[in-house]
């Protein structure tokens, strides 16, 4: 009997010891599984919503044209001295020394020659200079009919060359024609930019946007927005950091920013770019663009 009872107390003791063991195991386990399994949120870029100017647009070309224009037909004959032009002269200076009398600037430009070659100046005895007043510079453009109801004096335009391809110029509509042109099917219209630095020169071809429907709308960088089907979506960032995924209507793409029509308010914080890091209603940690 009494080893009957030693035996049974020995398998309880023995099976305690495994059920401690289990037990342990399985708490300590738990403990470094919720310790390590629980990550961080990640790191995402955020921006703010905000209001900027869209409009629609016309694209066209046109001719660079001088302000100021005059050509002058000089005899080699009647030369006092060698030719020796300046690159820009002021208003009143002398372009030229003659033996019948000094050639005055009669307006502040450019010179020039223009058509010029050795057998012209040989054979004719004459040569021809040129003074431009690129200060201003004018372009004719054709708007087509379908846009004509939208352009009106004042509207701004933006132009750019080949030769300065990251610079934009900025200009305005000068004059509008008051007919259709039946043969073209087009609206004739002078556009005016102004040209401080003389960059822009006469004849050069110029690429022309004319702005029209200016509008003040608020904008998202295009690498938040999410296109799925027929509808887009944005996350919108909530004051705890939560991602919540938020229907939009969008409007015109910009050259990096999309204009948004509703679905938001100027001030939301939004996701602007990693969007493929982002959860529906997880939590992230915003950086700031």
């Amino acid at each position: 009997m009494k080893r009957s009872t030693k035996t049974i107390s020995i398998i309880f003791v023995f099976f305690l010891i495994i059920t401690i063991v289990i037990v342990g195991r399985s708490m300590i386990g738990n403990h470094f599984k919720k310790k390590f399994s629980k990550r961080p949120p990640p790191g995402i870029i955020v921006t703010e919503v905000i209001e900027k100017e869209f409009s629609e647009q016309i694209e066209t070309y046109g001719t660079a044209i001088s302000k100021k224009s005059k050509t002058f037909k000089i005899k080699k004959d009647d030369l006092f001295e060698d030719l020796k032009l300046k690159n820009f002269v002021k208003k009143g200076d002398v372009l030229i020394k003659l033996k019948s009398g000094d050639i005055l600037a009669p307006f502040s430009g450019v010179l020039g020659y223009t058509g010029l070659t050795e057998d012209i100046l040989v054979s004719n005895n004459i040569f021809i200079i040129t003074l431009d007043d690129n200060s201003i510079i004018y372009s004719d453009i054709k708007i087509p009919e379908s846009y004509s109801t939208f352009i009106e004096k004042g509207l701004p335009v933006e132009v750019t060359l080949s030769s300065f391809k990251d610079k934009t110029f900025s200009g305005e509509i000068d004059f509008v024609s008051s007919r259709i042109n039946a043969d073209t099917r087009s609206l004739l219209s002078r556009i005016k930019v102004k040209n401080e630095n003389l960059e822009l020169i006469s004849g050069s071809l110029l690429e022309v946007r004319v702005k029209f429907d200016l509008r003040n709308s608020l904008s998202v960088p295009d690498t938040s927005v999410m296109i799925e089907g027929d509808k887009s979506y944005v996350y919108k960032i909530s004051a705890e950091n939560i991602a919540n995924k938020t229907e939009v209507k969008t409007g015109l793409r910009g050259d990096s920013n999309i204009e948004i029509i509703s679905g938001l308010t100027a001030g939301d914080i939004i996701v602007a770019e990693g969007l493929k890091k982002v959860r529906p209603r997880g939590k992230i940690k915003p950086i700031n663009k």
